[in-house]
């Protein structure tokens, strides 16, 4: 069986899919990526289901190698790549040959980036997923030195495919929906909310990211007799000293602090995905806006898949050109 092995990489690595569904009333919450977008994409560049699980990449230097052919797709957070000296292209698939050195660096965009294969990652299933939850006690971080199990790429011969761009690793608008807890919120509070620009801190993680702003606080009318209800990826939750923060992969499940609203799912990985100090804003639309939007996420993947185009290689970059045809037919060299 092929195996991937880690040479190099950072804190908080981890194997991560969609996470796990259904589980929420056993005080389990779905966990998965921090960019669901990106975990779509690399299954739309290597032919594969909402299955899929990746690398999820933490902004740290990153080598891999693997023992047989692999094709890898590289998603989310922009690095710089390069397999044995050739360069790379960000968001696309490549293909890797038998003891080729995958080596990642960090840009400064994003925060979060993903490496997956075509030959799935085999490792052991825990509840039926093979993501990490920290908070949940499942999975671990990976770690240099770490052997894993790949099946068999089957799809080797098929062509390279490159991305459309995507600009949600630097911040901007984030839009979001009001809820059952909104009306806490005077109408002079909610207009400061939308007009104010935050920042995201430095205190973030897979759990939430809090943002900063220089106003006043968001307080909440009567928030101390809030009763704990569940809460889910997205909510807009305040702290009793009225700071905000956008609950992300691994939220509590329950929660006693107001929500003055909650992010659409299409925005939730622009917050994931911000580095600290990135600025933020909130648009608040409609639920009626807000499911015009909506798109499930199977039909998100075949829409990525047929966006994406055919990865164009530069000849100066290609060590196997003499492999290629690069002239068909025939010429008999004589004037007519």
């Amino acid at each position: 069986m092929p195996e991937l092995t880690l040479h190099q990489i950072g804190p908080n690595a981890s194997l991560q899919d969609l996470g796990r569904a259904g589980y929420l009333r056993f005080g389990l919450s779905r966990g998965g990526a921090m960019d669901r977008i990106a975990i779509l994409e690399a299954a739309a560049l290597l032919g594969q289901g909402l299955e899929l699980a990746a690398i999820e990449l933490p902004s740290a230097p990153v080598k891999l190698s693997v023992d047989a052919p692999q094709r890898i797709a590289l998603t989310g957070a922009p690095m710089m790549a390069e397999a044995s000296g050739r360069l790379l292209q960000w968001g696309a698939s490549h293909r890797l040959e038998a003891g080729d050195v995958l080596s990642l660096r960090p840009t400064g965009r994003g925060l979060y980036s993903y490496v997956a294969f075509g030959g799935a990652l085999e490792t052991d299933l825990a509840l039926g997923r093979r993501s990490a939850h920290f908070t949940g006690g499942l999975g671990q971080a990976l770690v240099a030195g770490d052997v894993l199990q790949l099946a068999e790429d089957r799809k080797l011969a098929e062509p390279a495919r490159l991305l459309k761009p995507d600009t949600r690793f630097d911040g901007g608008r984030i839009r979001f929906v009001t809820g059952p807890q909104t009306a806490l919120y005077s109408a002079e509070t909610l207009a400061a909310f939308t007009q104010a620009r935050f920042t995201k801190s430095t205190h973030a993680n897979r759990q939430a990211a809090k943002l900063e702003h220089s106003g006043a606080p968001f307080s909440a009318e009567g928030q101390l007799g809030v009763v704990s209800e569940v809460i889910v990826p997205g909510d807009i939750q305040m702290t009793g000293q009225g700071e905000p923060f956008v609950l992300l992969a691994e939220q509590q499940t329950m929660g006693g602090y107001p929500r003055i609203g909650a992010v659409i799912p299409q925005d939730i990985a622009r917050v994931a995905q911000a580095s600290a100090g990135a600025e933020l804003w909130f648009e608040r639309i409609s639920l009626e806006e807000a499911d015009a939007l909506y798109v499930p996420e199977s039909v998100l993947l075949r829409r990525i898949r047929d966006t994406s185009e055919r990865l164009l290689r530069d000849p100066a970059e290609m060590n196997d050109l003499l492999g290629y045809q690069l002239i068909s037919g025939m010429i008999t060299g004589q004037e007519d």
